[in-house]
């Protein structure tokens, strides 16, 4: 039995669960995976035991508990990978930092009009002025960093990283309400949609049950 186990939430809403995840699965990192129904009357006293202000995801390393996506990712990379979840040059590494460091406390009006989906299709979706200036930043953003770093592969800086693990989920909303992306970007979405992983993601979550208002348009 593997050591770690990832405590996630609904696959069909959770990005945050999503992060770590797809970063396990494509790093070959094993581990146990245990899922919480998130909003339901259950919820909040399976999440207490973890110190995790009752959200998703939770990382256990035997007795240690790691929670939020981007600690969880960091100490994989730094306990199970030698840093290897991070580009090796230091100026490339440092824009993949300041790249999932903007994504992790960003883009709250990207957020609000995608809200991850894995069920639904969409398309002719209103978006607000924020919501478009945010999508707009992102596509500029995955552009600028292919083309510094990552020509040598199809991920975002080349190689597989925490910034393509922290983007993926921005990724699929894209595709599920039919944004446009232009240049790289167009591209990625389509590698993120090709990776076997986020297959079975996305088919695991179009099996759920569970419907979470909030998350629906």
């Amino acid at each position: 039995m593997s050591a770690l186990t990832l405590i996630i939430g609904n696959k069909n809403y959770s990005s945050w669960s999503l992060r770590p995840w797809i970063f396990l699965n494509v790093f070959e990192i094993p581990f146990e995976e245990k899922r919480v129904a998130l909003f339901t009357d259950s919820s909040d006293k399976e999440l207490e035991p973890y110190s995790s202000n009752l959200k998703v995801p939770v990382l256990l390393d035997g007795e240690l508990i790691v929670w939020d996506s981007l600690s969880i990712l960091e100490y994989l990379s730094e306990n199970y990978l030698s840093g290897a979840g991070w580009p090796v040059d230091k100026e490339a590494r440092a824009f993949a930092r300041s790249l999932s460091s903007e994504m992790h406390s960003s883009f709250n009006a990207l957020r609000d009009a995608l809200p991850m989906n894995c069920r639904k299709s969409f398309s002719n979706i209103q978006l607000s002025d924020d919501a478009k200036n945010d999508i707009s930043r992102v596509n500029n953003l995955w552009n600028i960093a292919h083309e510094k770093f990552g020509k040598e592969g199809d991920w975002i800086m080349g190689q597989f990283s925490i910034v393509d693990a922290m983007y993926i989920p921005v990724a699929l909303r894209f595709h599920g309400y039919g944004i446009k992306c232009q240049g790289y970007a167009k591209d990625y979405i389509e590698t993120v949609l090709q990776n076997k992983y986020i297959k079975q993601w996305i088919a695991a979550g179009k099996l759920e049950k569970e419907v979470i208002e909030m998350d629906e348009i």
